[in-house]
């Protein structure tokens, strides 16, 4: 079975109206995920975002997980002055005895 024009049409025409789906979804998310839950549906990432619903060995991972952001951001930091400092030292000329 060859693919045809007609498949690459409706190929092209499916993805349209995906991205269109999926952009009115973005506008209207509220909305929509508000309805949705009124209908019983559930969301498995909804209550993780709300800090109060997680429990406390969640809460000790998440404070750990921050910790270990901020000590790598700060090291990374201390490293950026440490190498500018290196380099133009490097680039000084050696001064010459008189």
């Amino acid at each position: 079975m060859a693919i045809t024009s007609a498949h690459l049409t409706g190929f092209v025409v499916g993805l349209g109206v995906a991205a269109a789906g999926f952009y009115l979804y973005k506008m209207n998310q509220k909305q929509v995920d508000a309805w949705l839950e009124s209908q019983g549906v559930q969301f498995p990432g909804a209550s993780a975002s709300d800090p109060s619903s997680l429990t406390l060995e969640e809460l000790v991972r998440q404070k750990e997980r921050f910790e270990d952001l901020i000590a790598e951001r700060e090291y990374a930091a201390e490293q950026k002055p440490m190498a500018k400092t290196a380099e133009s030292e490097a680039r000084r000329p050696e001064p010459t005895p008189a």
